[in-house]
Protein backbone atom coordinates (compact mmCIF):
# COMPACT_ATOMS: atom_id res chain seq x y z
CA UNK A 1 0.00 0.00 0.00
CA UNK A 2 2.89 2.39 0.66
CA UNK A 3 3.73 2.69 -3.06
CA UNK A 4 0.55 4.74 -3.60
CA UNK A 5 1.46 7.42 -1.03
CA UNK A 6 4.14 9.81 0.06
CA UNK A 7 3.15 8.88 3.63
CA UNK A 8 2.45 5.69 5.56
CA UNK A 9 -0.81 4.79 7.34
CA UNK A 10 0.85 2.04 9.34
CA UNK A 11 -1.76 -0.60 8.43
CA UNK A 12 0.39 -3.09 6.51
CA UNK A 13 0.20 -5.63 9.33
CA UNK A 14 -3.49 -4.99 10.09
CA UNK A 15 -6.73 -6.29 8.58
CA UNK A 16 -9.73 -4.09 7.69
CA UNK A 17 -12.39 -4.16 10.39
CA UNK A 18 -15.25 -3.92 7.90
CA UNK A 19 -16.07 -4.00 4.20
CA UNK A 20 -16.16 -0.21 3.89
CA UNK A 21 -12.61 0.09 5.27
CA UNK A 22 -11.37 -2.63 2.93
CA UNK A 23 -12.94 -0.90 -0.07
CA UNK A 24 -11.49 2.48 0.93
CA UNK A 25 -7.98 1.03 1.33
CA UNK A 26 -8.16 -0.75 -2.03
CA UNK A 27 -9.33 2.42 -3.77
CA UNK A 28 -6.11 4.19 -2.82
CA UNK A 29 -3.93 1.62 -4.54
CA UNK A 30 -4.73 3.30 -7.84
CA UNK A 31 -4.90 6.84 -6.42
CA UNK A 32 -2.23 9.47 -6.74
CA UNK A 33 -2.23 11.09 -3.34
CA UNK A 34 0.06 13.82 -2.03
CA UNK A 35 -0.20 14.64 1.68
CA UNK A 36 -0.96 18.30 2.38
CA UNK A 37 -1.43 18.02 6.13
CA UNK A 38 -1.38 15.13 8.60
CA UNK A 39 -1.43 14.25 12.29
CA UNK A 40 -0.67 10.89 13.93
CA UNK A 41 -1.46 10.24 17.58
CA UNK A 42 1.23 9.25 20.05
CA UNK A 43 2.49 7.24 21.84
CA UNK A 44 0.62 4.18 20.52
CA UNK A 45 -0.27 5.48 17.06
CA UNK A 46 -3.91 4.44 17.25
CA UNK A 47 -5.21 7.19 14.93
CA UNK A 48 -4.07 9.01 11.79
CA UNK A 49 -5.66 12.06 10.18
CA UNK A 50 -4.55 13.11 6.69
CA UNK A 51 -5.54 15.79 4.17
CA UNK A 52 -4.29 14.90 0.69
CA UNK A 53 -4.58 16.04 -2.91
CA UNK A 54 -5.89 13.25 -5.16
CA UNK A 55 -4.49 13.82 -8.65
CA UNK A 56 -6.55 10.94 -10.06
CA UNK A 57 -9.70 13.08 -9.68
CA UNK A 58 -8.53 15.24 -12.59
CA UNK A 59 -9.13 12.27 -14.91
CA UNK A 60 -12.78 12.02 -13.93
CA UNK A 61 -15.78 14.36 -13.82
CA UNK A 62 -14.76 17.99 -14.49
CA UNK A 63 -15.10 20.22 -11.45
CA UNK A 64 -15.10 17.35 -8.92
CA UNK A 65 -13.45 18.04 -5.53
CA UNK A 66 -9.78 17.01 -5.42
CA UNK A 67 -9.01 17.26 -1.69
CA UNK A 68 -9.59 14.10 0.36
CA UNK A 69 -9.76 13.81 4.14
CA UNK A 70 -8.69 10.42 5.51
CA UNK A 71 -9.25 9.14 9.06
CA UNK A 72 -7.63 5.88 10.19
CA UNK A 73 -8.34 4.19 13.52
CA UNK A 74 -6.28 1.16 14.53
CA UNK A 75 -7.30 -1.48 17.06
CA UNK A 76 -3.87 -2.83 17.96
CA UNK A 77 -5.31 -5.47 20.30
CA UNK A 78 -7.31 -7.02 17.45
CA UNK A 79 -4.84 -6.06 14.69
CA UNK A 80 -7.58 -4.35 12.67
CA UNK A 81 -8.18 -0.87 11.26
CA UNK A 82 -11.06 1.29 10.07
CA UNK A 83 -10.55 3.83 7.29
CA UNK A 84 -12.97 6.65 6.40
CA UNK A 85 -12.66 9.19 3.60
CA UNK A 86 -14.47 12.34 2.49
CA UNK A 87 -13.82 14.58 -0.55
CA UNK A 88 -13.90 18.39 -0.38
CA UNK A 89 -13.19 21.31 -2.69
CA UNK A 90 -10.84 23.06 -0.26
CA UNK A 91 -8.41 22.11 2.51
CA UNK A 92 -10.22 23.81 5.45
CA UNK A 93 -13.46 21.89 4.83
CA UNK A 94 -11.44 18.65 4.75
CA UNK A 95 -9.74 19.68 7.99
CA UNK A 96 -13.13 20.43 9.54
CA UNK A 97 -14.29 16.89 8.72
CA UNK A 98 -11.22 15.49 10.50
CA UNK A 99 -11.61 17.80 13.50
CA UNK A 100 -15.15 16.48 13.91
CA UNK A 101 -13.60 13.00 14.14
CA UNK A 102 -11.25 13.91 16.94
CA UNK A 103 -8.23 15.52 15.28
CA UNK A 104 -6.85 18.59 17.13
CA UNK A 105 -7.45 21.57 14.80
CA UNK A 106 -4.04 23.13 15.49
CA UNK A 107 -2.26 19.91 14.45
CA UNK A 108 -4.06 19.32 11.14
CA UNK A 109 -3.63 23.03 10.27
CA UNK A 110 0.08 22.52 9.58
CA UNK A 111 0.80 22.44 5.83
CA UNK A 112 4.18 21.86 4.15
CA UNK A 113 6.31 24.52 2.48
CA UNK A 114 5.96 23.08 -1.05
CA UNK A 115 2.46 24.42 -1.56
CA UNK A 116 0.80 27.65 -2.63
CA UNK A 117 0.60 30.03 0.34
CA UNK A 118 -2.25 32.23 1.61
CA UNK A 119 -1.95 35.76 0.26
CA UNK A 120 -3.23 37.60 3.35
CA UNK A 121 -4.41 37.31 6.94
CA UNK A 122 -8.10 37.49 5.99
CA UNK A 123 -7.60 34.25 4.06
CA UNK A 124 -6.19 32.59 7.19
CA UNK A 125 -9.07 33.90 9.31
CA UNK A 126 -11.74 32.54 6.93
CA UNK A 127 -9.96 29.18 6.76
CA UNK A 128 -9.69 28.96 10.55
CA UNK A 129 -13.39 29.80 10.80
CA UNK A 130 -14.25 26.90 8.48
CA UNK A 131 -11.83 24.47 10.10
CA UNK A 132 -13.25 25.06 13.60
CA UNK A 133 -16.92 25.50 12.63
CA UNK A 134 -18.15 22.06 13.68
CA UNK A 135 -21.45 21.30 11.94
CA UNK A 136 -22.20 24.98 11.28
CA UNK A 137 -22.05 24.71 7.47
CA UNK A 138 -24.20 22.44 5.33
CA UNK A 139 -22.36 22.04 2.02
CA UNK A 140 -24.76 22.27 -0.92
CA UNK A 141 -22.41 22.22 -3.91
CA UNK A 142 -18.77 22.68 -4.93
CA UNK A 143 -16.77 23.40 -8.07
CA UNK A 144 -13.04 23.12 -8.79
CA UNK A 145 -11.43 24.75 -11.84
CA UNK A 146 -7.75 24.51 -12.74
CA UNK A 147 -8.15 26.59 -15.91
CA UNK A 148 -9.18 30.24 -16.24
CA UNK A 149 -10.44 31.17 -13.69
CA UNK A 150 -8.19 29.07 -11.46
CA UNK A 151 -10.42 28.70 -8.41
CA UNK A 152 -12.67 26.58 -6.24
CA UNK A 153 -15.92 27.51 -4.58
CA UNK A 154 -18.07 25.89 -1.91
CA UNK A 155 -21.76 26.75 -1.63
CA UNK A 156 -23.01 26.24 1.92
CA UNK A 157 -25.83 27.10 4.30
CA UNK A 158 -24.76 28.79 7.56
CA UNK A 159 -26.91 27.56 10.46
CA UNK A 160 -25.74 30.47 12.65
CA UNK A 161 -26.59 33.27 10.22
CA UNK A 162 -29.73 35.29 10.92
CA UNK A 163 -29.26 37.25 7.68
CA UNK A 164 -28.07 36.05 4.27
CA UNK A 165 -27.62 32.42 5.44
CA UNK A 166 -26.34 31.06 2.11
CA UNK A 167 -22.58 31.44 1.88
CA UNK A 168 -20.06 31.13 -0.94
CA UNK A 169 -16.46 30.38 0.04
CA UNK A 170 -14.35 31.37 -2.95
CA UNK A 171 -10.71 30.31 -3.21
CA UNK A 172 -8.74 31.96 -6.05
CA UNK A 173 -5.16 31.00 -6.96
CA UNK A 174 -2.42 33.22 -8.39
CA UNK A 175 0.13 30.80 -9.83
CA UNK A 176 2.53 33.61 -10.76
CA UNK A 177 2.93 34.72 -7.15
CA UNK A 178 2.42 31.26 -5.65
CA UNK A 179 -0.42 32.49 -3.42
CA UNK A 180 -4.17 32.21 -3.08
CA UNK A 181 -7.03 34.02 -1.34
CA UNK A 182 -10.14 32.70 0.41
CA UNK A 183 -13.20 34.95 0.73
CA UNK A 184 -16.68 34.47 2.18
CA UNK A 185 -19.76 35.89 0.45
CA UNK A 186 -23.32 36.04 1.83
CA UNK A 187 -26.61 35.69 -0.05
CA UNK A 188 -30.29 35.59 0.84
CA UNK A 189 -30.90 32.30 -0.95
CA UNK A 190 -29.31 29.67 -3.19
CA UNK A 191 -30.67 31.28 -6.36
CA UNK A 192 -28.94 34.59 -5.62
CA UNK A 193 -25.69 32.80 -4.87
CA UNK A 194 -25.79 30.80 -8.09
CA UNK A 195 -26.60 33.95 -10.09
CA UNK A 196 -23.49 35.61 -8.68
CA UNK A 197 -21.34 32.56 -9.44
CA UNK A 198 -22.62 32.55 -13.04
CA UNK A 199 -22.34 36.30 -13.72
CA UNK A 200 -19.68 37.79 -11.37
CA UNK A 201 -21.13 41.20 -12.19
CA UNK A 202 -20.23 42.74 -8.83
CA UNK A 203 -17.84 41.99 -5.95
CA UNK A 204 -18.59 39.07 -3.66
CA UNK A 205 -20.96 40.54 -1.01
CA UNK A 206 -19.48 40.47 2.48
CA UNK A 207 -21.42 38.73 5.29
CA UNK A 208 -23.53 41.18 7.34
CA UNK A 209 -21.65 40.22 10.49
CA UNK A 210 -18.46 41.73 9.04
CA UNK A 211 -19.95 45.21 9.52
CA UNK A 212 -22.05 44.78 12.71
CA UNK A 213 -20.77 44.28 16.27
CA UNK A 214 -19.25 40.94 15.26
CA UNK A 215 -16.97 42.80 12.88
CA UNK A 216 -14.74 43.64 15.83
CA UNK A 217 -14.37 39.91 16.50
CA UNK A 218 -13.34 39.31 12.90
CA UNK A 219 -10.77 42.12 13.02
CA UNK A 220 -9.38 40.84 16.33
CA UNK A 221 -8.91 37.35 14.90
CA UNK A 222 -7.10 38.76 11.86
CA UNK A 223 -4.84 40.81 14.15
CA UNK A 224 -3.94 37.72 16.18
CA UNK A 225 -3.14 35.79 13.01
CA UNK A 226 -0.94 38.64 11.75
CA UNK A 227 0.92 38.73 15.08
CA UNK A 228 1.49 34.96 15.01
CA UNK A 229 2.86 35.14 11.46
CA UNK A 230 5.23 37.99 12.28
CA UNK A 231 6.57 36.01 15.25
CA UNK A 232 7.74 33.20 12.97
CA UNK A 233 6.66 29.57 12.50
CA UNK A 234 7.91 26.12 13.52
CA UNK A 235 9.21 23.52 11.11
CA UNK A 236 6.54 21.45 9.39
CA UNK A 237 6.25 17.89 10.74
CA UNK A 238 7.81 15.27 8.48
CA UNK A 239 5.60 13.16 6.26
CA UNK A 240 5.08 9.55 7.20
CA UNK A 241 3.67 7.47 10.04
CA UNK A 242 5.59 8.02 13.24
CA UNK A 243 4.57 6.62 16.61
CA UNK A 244 7.34 7.20 19.17
CA UNK A 245 6.97 5.67 22.60
CA UNK A 246 7.18 9.05 24.32
CA UNK A 247 4.91 11.88 23.12
CA UNK A 248 6.94 14.73 21.59
CA UNK A 249 6.69 18.27 22.83
CA UNK A 250 3.89 20.21 21.13
CA UNK A 251 5.34 23.00 18.94
CA UNK A 252 3.46 26.25 18.43
CA UNK A 253 1.17 25.66 15.41
CA UNK A 254 1.17 27.73 12.26
CA UNK A 255 -2.29 27.93 10.65
CA UNK A 256 -1.21 27.79 7.03
CA UNK A 257 -3.13 26.08 4.24
CA UNK A 258 -2.10 25.52 0.64
CA UNK A 259 -2.25 23.72 -2.65
CA UNK A 260 0.36 22.14 -4.87
CA UNK A 261 2.55 24.61 -6.70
Amino acid sequence: MNDAFDFDFGIDELAPADAASEEAAEMFWSGELTALSQHHTTPNGSHSFVVAHDRSVTWGIPGAPQVVAIAVARDLSRLTFTLETSYHATVPFAQNWLVERGCPPERIALVGDDYVKPADDLTLQVEQQIRESGTRYEVLDTQTSESDPCETWTLARDSRADQAPVRVFLEEWDRDSGTYTMREGAFADVGAARSWLDDRGHPLPEPPEYSDHNGAVVRARIARIALARSAGAPATPKAGFDAPRTPPAEPAPRPVQGRLL
